[in-house]
């Protein structure tokens, strides 16, 4: 499989991936700047963390006018696996091929910390190695991490099972205690409807081999792999 990790003016996660896609997943990968516009030789493609553009207006406003975000677009709207993590993540929601948008952590600090996640749908790309409310650990790392989104939005998120990881506490208490950044319903990652685009703002690719302390991140990246192999994309 070839992987594609998309590279901004700013990204700083963007070695991260590749070095996990690269060396501890043993695919082919190549970074791809941002001014391109063709994603056909790749059977995913991943927006690392980072800062893009500096963050200025908005976490991701910028980014999304990026000539490579309409290739994206495309991509994700004819079934192309797409993951965001972090600063990915607000990106996709900025394009709009993931619905609501992110506030400024409800304490106004930038959060560095390994949280839980409780795996809410393990079926879909990015979840089939972990199994339903299994809870796991990956380290966040950002400002701007409270998902919002309006009432009906999310209950259209819950009824599509769309709602994929939350934060939660070391037995899978649900509670604003457990959550990192005041985000709507402990919301840590959410898919669109078709379930191939992901956004979440923990960062798996830190969590891929022991020697970072965890590895429960390998379990997304090898999802991504086990279900390009069953669809033989």
């Amino acid at each position: 499989m070839k992987f594609g990790i998309i590279v901004f003016p700013g990204s700083n996660c963007d070695a991260d991936c590749l070095h996990v896609m690269k060396n501890v997943m043993k695919q082919e990968s190549e970074y791809i700047w941002h001014q391109e516009s063709d994603l056909s030789a790749y059977d995913a493609i991943i927006l690392p963390g980072g800062f893009s553009y500096g963050d200025y207006l908005r976490t991701g406003a910028i980014a999304r006018f990026s000539p490579i975000m309409s290739a994206v677009v495309d991509y994700a709207r004819q079934g192309g696996l797409v993951i965001g993590i972090c600063n990915g993540f607000q990106i996709l929601l900025e394009v709009g091929l993931l619905p609501g948008a992110m506030l400024r952590n409800r304490s106004l600090k930038f959060i560095c910390d390994t949280v839980n996640l409780k795996v809410r749908q393990a079926n879909t790309p990015f979840s089939n190695k972990l199994e339903e409310g299994q809870i796991i650990q990956v380290p966040i790392a950002h400002g701007e991490g409270n998902y919002y989104c309006d009432e009906k939005t999310l209950q259209e998120l819950n009824d599509n099972k769309q709602i994929i990881f939350t934060y939660c506490g070391p037995e899978g208490e649900e509670s604003l205690e457990y959550n990192p950044n005041g985000s709507l319903a402990n919301i840590a990652g959410i898919c669109n409807e078709k379930g191939n685009v992901l956004g979440m703002m923990p960062h798996p690719e830190r969590c891929s081999e022991a020697v970072l302390g965890g590895t429960d991140g390998y379990k997304i990246f090898a999802s991504m792999l086990n279900y390009l192999e069953e669809v033989g994309r």
